[in-house]
């Protein structure tokens, strides 16, 4: 017997339980009938006839067989449906014809058609073939009969290959899953998954080695990781996630598309049931490709830091340069007090222009030189003493009611000088803006750990869950380490905290070197130049290192409701450039460390409202519009009046006064303005905000975030362009330094723009919409646009910062009564 091969344990099954059906007599539902593969079976079964058919197949050693069992009934009775059950060695799956799904409010879809994957039986470790049966119950409390067809059929493409297209069809009620095991050689892979047509709407779910498999539109999502799908899917997975080192990947066809983004066809609005056979069918192909090696994570990492790495090298080059041409010039002798004072072209470089008569309220020039333009070194407090009085506090500090109408006086002038608008003590002005400073990084401090918190939350949701949906990543270039879903948008912002460091080691060594000049009572450090103060710089600069640790942040599971995250410091990066640019002529009556804060905390406030209510809402966008316009307008009257116009009594002052402005010299006398730069500048600047109220009062942009981050650039851009115009109108020079900065900034902004315009992810649309604009990465195998465009906007931040920095450094031989204000 030892030698003699066993007969089948299957075939002889079946042969029994034929043998005994036929022996007995009895009715074809009371024992099993002996089924074949690829054949159709037809009959009708009613409460006191059912039929159960037996399936049996040999598996071969170390192999998966798949079995697929169709069925379909005619009757559309939901009252008494066909059941089916199929029992196999190890579990039991069951179903109804007509199959029902449920969709939006209830409303319900029946398929008359279903074909279900069973779970396929785990390759034996035995070196011989074993036997497996399966056995189909078909029934029905029906009192009439109910006809059926069965086919059952072995699938010969079950088990996915690496790097080989496949295609195939599936529709709601006939789901479709594959077997993946991963190569010997390979850790990760990326799962694309394709289509023509967006909808149907589907799901691509990765599931472990367990059965049931989850593969019906109510359960899909009760295990592994998932995402909706219209034209393009991809799903990365690692070797280490699955202990099996195998994974189905599971395709599902959901019965609406409203979850993709689709609308629901108006013919089946309702609650009324529909049958649907085949018209929901959706032709996939799935591609499995290997994903990138460790190695791959090393090079990126390297590149980062040290592309990072080469600013500082460049800085330390510029730095010993310059310090080898100081130490030349010392040697040489320096040049006298009064160099550079020849670089205006006259007195009043624009003065040739001003009618007669237009000088209202304005003193002669003659009248404001000397001791009261510009104090001389002997009355100045000793540089190195910063001791604190209460008559040093700021704001508006005078307390003198003749020094307020001095004040008046001077800034009323015509025309300005930088000597009219630095008259505080250096030391209380030098201690105003150090509070930027110290502010900012108590907000930064404050606003980052929720930040890093909630953004964890996020990312432990999305693995706990599966969810892929939750963010929105380029799933075609989101390389995962860790628990970090996409690592790379996460390193490419290291530029910005490497070159937000930098640049606060740039302003330390300028800040020092300016201490050192102020001990040693240097002529051209107290009474030449623009001011020096350094707290906006050092704020700047955490500024854009904060930037780097919220982008970081927000795309550690990028979505709509965090988009607030990544924006919110580019709010006050744009403000703080302003107001470093308006502090440079204007240090004495620039805005304190508070209200400037403050505004930006309304604005951040204002952008977490446009997030919730600014989708659909005409109100909020009403009330916006008018909060944005009566903002230019008040803000334009304390800039063209230098700060000295007060609100009156009701409050509404700085507006009366403004249209009084516009009626007297606009229209009743049409008179040249009296102050014709700032008006200017003043104008485009209301044209171009008024531009912007309007557009979002008729389109209202979902986007708010970037909306109102485009009002911010838009008038920094502006402001900067007027400072340039009106500094070289001046007969002012550009040094080497700030001409390059000028040139980098503005061919590294157009390089970083465009490819910021490549969009990649959209959480303006529904997820699936979203993963239709995913592209490969471009870079190195492991960055894509978005993190090519966080690498170049952090080296255009940092350029554009240099030219604020440098930009009037030709003035340093300059006396402060001959560098006019605009």
């Amino acid at each position: 017997m030892a030698g003699r091969a066993a007969p089948a344990p299957g075939a002889l099954l079946c042969a029994l339980l034929w043998a005994a059906a036929t022996a007995a007599g009895g009715g074809p539902g009371d024992s099993p009938a002996p089924g074949a593969f690829g054949r159709v079976y037809r009959g009708a079964v009613n409460i006191s006839a059912e039929r159960v058919y037996a399936f049996a197949y040999r598996s071969e050693p170390g192999q998966v067989d798949a079995v697929r069992v169709y069925v379909n009934s005619s009757s559309e009775n939901l009252r008494y449906p066909v059941l089916f059950v199929v029992r196999q060695q190890k579990g039991v799956l069951s179903w109804q014809v007509p199959l029902i799904f449920r969709g939006l409010y209830q409303r319900t879809y029946n398929y008359q058609e279903v074909s279900r994957t069973l779970c396929p039986s785990e390759p034996t470790p035995e070196t011989r073939p074993s036997d497996q049966i399966i056995f189909v119950d078909i029934a029905s409390m029906a009192p009439f009969n109910i006809a059926y067809e069965l086919l059952v059929t072995r699938l010969e493409n079950f088990q996915l290959e690496t790097n080989k297209a496949f295609n195939f069809t599936a529709s709601p009620s006939q789901p479709q899953y594959f077997l993946y095991k991963f190569p010997q050689d390979v850790d990760s892979v990326i799962i694309n998954v394709v289509s023509d047509a967006a909808y149907p709407c589907s799901v691509v779910s990765v599931q472990d080695i367990v059965c049931p498999v989850y593969d019906l539109d109510h359960n899909v999502e009760f295990n592994g990781v998932y995402q909706s799908m219209t034209k393009q899917a991809a799903i990365t997975v690692q070797r280490k996630d699955f202990p099996g080192e195998q994974f189905f990947v599971v395709f599902v066809i959901k019965p609406e598309d409203y979850a993709c983004g689709g609308s629901v066809p108006s013919s089946i609005h309702g609650n009324v049931n529909r049958t649907w056979n085949l018209q929901r069918t959706k032709n996939l192909q799935v591609t499995i490709v290997p994903s990138i090696k460790k190695s791959v994570y090393v090079q990126a990492m390297f590149f980062s830091f040290l592309s990072f790495l080469s600013f500082y090298l460049g800085s330390v080059v510029v730095a010993f340069v310059h310090y080898i041409r100081v130490q030349r010039k010392a040697s040489a002798g320096r040049l006298s007090p009064e160099h550079g004072s020849g670089m205006m072209t006259s007195s009043h470089p624009i003065s040739a222009s001003t009618p007669e008569g237009s000088s209202y309220g304005a003193i002669d020039e003659s009248s404001s030189s000397g001791g009261r333009q510009l104090s001389s070194p002997e009355r100045r407090p000793a540089a190195g003493s910063d001791t604190d009085s209460s008559v040093e506090e700021e704001s508006d500090f005078d307390t003198m009611p003749e020094i307020e109408s001095d004040k008046n006086i001077i800034r009323t002038k015509v025309f300005l000088y930088l000597s009219d608008l630095s008259r505080k003590d250096r030391r209380i002005v030098s201690k105003k803006y150090k509070i930027y400073f110290w502010n900012i990084i108590t907000i930064a401090v404050f606003y980052a750990l929720p930040v890093i918190q909630l953004v964890i939350t996020y990312q432990t949701v999305v693995n706990v869950t599966g969810n892929q949906d939750i963010c929105y990543y380029n799933f075609l270039c989101a390389h995962p380490l860790g628990v970090l879903s996409a690592f790379n948008n996460i390193l490419s912002n290291v530029g910005h905290m490497m070159l937000g460091f930098l640049f606060l080691l740039i302003v330390l060594r300028r800040d020092i070197l300016h201490r050192r000049a102020m001990e040693m009572k240097d002529i051209y450090t107290l009474d030449y130049g623009i001011p020096k103060h350094f707290g906006l710089f050092y704020a700047m600069g955490i500024a854009l290192m904060m930037e780097g640790v919220l982008s970081a942040c927000y795309h550690v599971c990028p979505n709509y409701s965090n988009f607030q995250f990544d924006t919110s410091f580019m709010y006050m990066i744009a403000g703080l450039c302003m107001l470093k640019l308006y502090q440079t002529r204007h240090p004495d009556i620039n805005a304190s460390a508070y209200s400037a804060y403050a505004s930006f905390a309304v604005v951040i406030s204002l952008a977490v409202l446009g997030v919730v209510f600014g989708k659909n809402d005409v109100w909020f966008w009403v009330i916006f519009s008018m909060i944005h316009v009566l903002a230019s307008l008040a803000l334009s009257t304390q800039i063209y009046y230098m700060g000295r116009f007060k609100i009156g009594e009701c409050h509404v002052g700085i507006f009366r006064r403004a249209v009084m402005v516009l009626y007297t010299d606009c229209i009743q006398q049409c008179s040249r303005p009296m102050y014709m730069d700032r008006m200017v500048l003043l104008i485009v600047g209301n044209v171009v905000n008024w531009s912007f109220a309007i557009f979002g009062l008729l389109y209202r942009p979902r986007d708010f975030a970037s909306y109102i981050l485009g009002i911010f650039i838009c008038n920094l851009l502006l402001y900067l362009a007027f400072y340039i115009i009106m500094k070289l109108r001046s007969s002012e020079k550009l040094l080497p330094i700030p001409m390059f900065c000028i040139v980098a900034t503005a061919v590294v902004w157009a390089a970083a723009l465009y490819f910021f315009f490549q969009t990649l992810s959209s959480w303006e649309e529904t997820p699936a919409e979203s993963r239709e604009k995913n592209r490969p990465c471009i870079l190195l195998g492991f960055f894509d646009d978005h993190d090519v465009w966080h690498f170049l906007s952090a080296a255009a931040l940092f350029f554009s910062f240099l030219v604020l920095l440098t930009l009037d450094d030709d003035l340093d031989t300059v006396r402060r009564d001959k560098i006019p204000v605009f």
